[in-house]
């Protein structure tokens, strides 16, 4: 599996167990900010994995 792969994989499982978590009150802290800030970094990571994925070497 290549790192970019791997990384996108991590941060979509962390922004899903803290989203999930934060609506049942477990993670009540936690601010609406770091939820997007996960979120985005989520997608970021998608289109960087995708961009690797169609580049040719």
């Amino acid at each position: 599996m290549k790192p970019t792969t791997a990384a996108f994989l991590i941060l979509l499982g962390i922004t899903v167990t803290v989203w999930v978590m934060r609506g049942l009150g477990v993670l009540t802290f936690i601010p609406g900010g770091l939820l997007w800030i996960l979120l985005l970094g989520t997608v970021g990571a998608g289109v960087v994995d995708i961009v690797q994925k169609t580049r040719r070497w």
